[in-house]
């Protein structure tokens, strides 16, 4: 099954071939969005801006969850286009499909093996298609089962650099796919804005990671990340007044602790990497950690996260996924909303900036030392 990350890297090249049947599998919108882009030129001859036939000429979409009649979607497919050339095909799209499969399968698995002809193509958009199903093996089998999910271990950072080049035309520098992946929480979709506007910027040489933290995100965003920076490095009066903004803004309590889970995993990672036995796994260095843990490769990423991990201490980093699991529960429970909400924030940022117990009677001492001397167990809770 193709991945659709791969399909439009050379979607020029991909053949969608001559079945009558097309799936879009998986749970990323954007992929399914540029996929569907993709297959209306390809079919329906492009977009009524580039002086070719109009929407409801050649392609027409459904609402898989509204439709009264699934045989309207075939009636569609089977009706020859009254414009457009030779090479237009009649397209019948469904969104959201998941039900139309379940209640029309029979009828897709035989589209599914069939060739078009003279008539139309269906394409379904689904969350999932399960792969022991006779309709996920019928339509892999001829190719048109497109996975447009991202894959767990599948390397987002290269497929952005060679994107950029060729979507937008310009090329990132080292690290500037990891600061638009961490900054934006992969959302490839915002990803892509982001993108167009760093390259609408000027200039022909590499995006560096810098100009990411100016144009990704709304200036909400940023004031979440400022927000998060300020607690970790230990400014908690900065990360109170950044939190009320963002509150008083109308920001939701979960979306901001889910932010802060993002960097603050991380580090909790890097500590317990940096606690192994030598000889186990242990990173060479704390910066070593901190890229195996995640973090932005580029200077400054990793300068604000090695004295954000010196701050905490290897046992309050250790201890961060039990905090933000106490504040997830809370937030979905007692302090869902109003006052109690801004407090289970606070009162998190205040753990966080607070100094290691005992940290003032121990002499001063680098990074590394710190969180990794005795297999991490240094620092307070």
């Amino acid at each position: 099954m193709p991945l659709a990350l791969d399909v439009l890297r050379s979607a020029e090249s991909w053949d969608p071939g001559t079945a009558e049947l097309i799936v879009l599998a998986g749970d990323e919108p954007f992929l399914v969005a540029e996929m569907l882009r993709w297959l209306r030129r390809r079919f329906a001859g492009g977009t009524p801006a580039d002086g070719q036939p109009p929407d409801d000429c050649a392609w027409r979409e459904f609402d898989g969850t509204a439709l009264a009649d699934p045989r309207d979607v075939f009636d569609e497919a089977a009706t020859l286009p009254l414009f457009g050339g030779a090479g237009v095909t009649r397209a019948a799209v469904v969104r959201t499909a998941d039900a139309f499969v379940s209640q029309c399968r029979d009828r897709l698995e035989e589209l599914a093996g069939r060739d078009r002809g003279g008539r139309g193509v269906v394409i379904l958009e689904v969350r999932s298609l399960p792969a022991n199903t006779r309709l996920a093996k019928a339509t892999s089998a001829r190719g048109t089962l497109v996975d447009a999910s991202v894959p767990a271990r599948y390397d987002l950072a290269r497929w952005l650099g060679a994107w950029a080049r060729e979507r937008h035309g310009r090329a990132l520098a080292n690290g500037t796919a990891d600061r638009l992946l961490e900054r934006l929480a992969g959302d490839l979709g915002r990803i892509d804005q982001a993108l167009a506007r760093l390259a609408a910027t000027g200039g022909s040489g590499p995006i560096p990671p810098d100009a990411v933290d100016d144009a990704a995100g709304t200036p909400r965003d940023r004031t979440a990340w400022s927000m998060i920076e300020a607690a970790a490095a230990g400014d908690a009066p900065a990360a109170l007044a950044r939190l009320a903004e963002l509150l008083d803004a109308g920001e939701s309590p979960i979306a901001l602790a889910a932010q802060a889970s993002t960097v603050l995993r991380r580090l909790s990672s890097a500590a317990r990497l940096l606690g192994l036995p030598p000889g186990a796994g242990r990173p060479a260095g704390i910066d070593e950690a901190l890229r195996q843990a995640g973090v932005a490769a580029w200077p400054k990423a990793l300068a604000q996260a090695r004295g954000a991990l010196e701050h905490l201490g290897a046992r309050r980093a250790r201890a961060l996924p039990g905090w933000l699991h106490h504040l997830d529960r809370g937030l979905k429970g007692t302090s869902a909303r109003g006052p109690r909400a801004a407090l289970a924030l606070e009162e998190l940022f205040c753990r966080l900036a607070g100094p290691a117990p005992g940290a003032a009677a121990r002499p001063a001492r680098g990074a590394a030392d710190a969180v990794g001397r005795n297999g991490g167990r240094t620092g307070g809770r």
